[in-house]
């Protein structure tokens, strides 16, 4: 069965970095643009950056671009999220996601258990 297992998440003063990881398996992980959603407590989960199959295309949420960068190796099967320049509002779950379709339009066939994010002030 498809399984998509995060990791790498943590407790980050503001200004830090962090970089989360996604790892693939029981799919032709070419076969999928891959991305990342966040889901903050009392809120709605929410689209934070996509990538196609071969890293040539990437897309971005408003409230990320410049900081956050998505990222993808298919040799390991894995897709990442570097965070730059963190914010307590991005303080979130972090759920990593998988698209037979379109990275453009991100609809997740699958979806990974969640890494959770804390951001610090």
């Amino acid at each position: 069965q498809v399984q998509l297992v995060e990791s790498g998440g943590g407790l980050v003063q503001a200004g830090g970095s962090l970089r989360v990881s996604c790892a693939a398996s029981g799919l032709t992980f070419t076969r999928y643009a891959m991305g990342w959603f966040r889901q903050a407590p009392g809120k709605e989960r929410e689209f934070v950056a996509a990538i196609n199959w071969s890293g040539g295309s990437t897309y971005y949420a408003d409230f990320v671009k410049g900081r956050f960068t998505i990222s993808r190796d298919n040799a390991k099967n894995t897709v990442y999220l570097q965070m730059n320049s963190l914010k307590p509002e991005d303080t979130a779950v972090y759920y990593c996601a998988a698209d037979r379709r379109s990275a453009a339009t991100m609809r997740a066939d699958y979806w990974g258990q969640g890494t959770q994010v804390t951001v610090s002030s």
